[in-house]
């Protein structure tokens, strides 16, 4: 692998750990103060809502080192696609495709979640704790997409299987 292109994996794979940080750290500072996230989850229809809202905040707290670190890196890409693809169908994707839109459309979530699933089939760089300690199926790229796709795809269909009952809409003769 030539250093341009470890860099622009290891550039890359750092700031997606430091989005997923911040938004894990900011989400503790919500989940503490009260039951708010918790409510917000239970009216996607997630419930109960206290669970949802510290395991999204625990993998997110937990994802950021570990892509910052380039440890289990195709692991980590999968979990962070898999919270932001299951973002994308519980709040996002109702209110179209622009984040800008009303409610925020879906293209952070999905643009984040897209990468996470490609760049966790490319592996860490050769600037990670990955090659350190010698996680050789994070440099096996078909594995490492395995890997990737099935947390992150296979992950969210599966806790959207288990958990997601998306509220029924309002009876407009009511």
């Amino acid at each position: 692998m030539s250093n341009s292109m470890a860099l622009a994996l290891t550039v890359a794979r750092v700031w997606v750990g430091i989005v997923m940080f911040a938004h894990g750290w900011r989400h503790l500072q919500s989940v503490r103060s009260g039951p708010g996230m918790a409510n917000w989850f239970e009216s996607l229809g997630l419930k109960p809502g206290k669970l949802h809202a510290w395991n999204v905040t625990l993998t997110e707290l937990a994802v950021g080192p570990a892509l910052v670190l380039g440890l289990f890196t195709p692991a980590a890409y999968g979990g962070t696609a898999a919270i932001l693809l299951v973002a994308l169908a519980t709040n996002h994707w109702k209110n179209g495709f622009f984040i800008n839109s009303p409610g925020e459309g879906w293209e952070y979530v999905g643009t984040l979640a897209v990468l996470s699933v490609a760049l966790g089939a490319l592996g860490p760089s050769k600037w990670s704790l990955d090659r350190e300690l010698h996680i050789h199926f994070a440099f096996d790229h078909r594995k490492a997409a395995i890997v990737a796709v099935a947390l992150g795809i296979g992950g969210t269909i599966a806790f959207l299987a288990a958990f997601w009952r998306p509220p029924k809409a309002k009876d407009a003769k009511s």
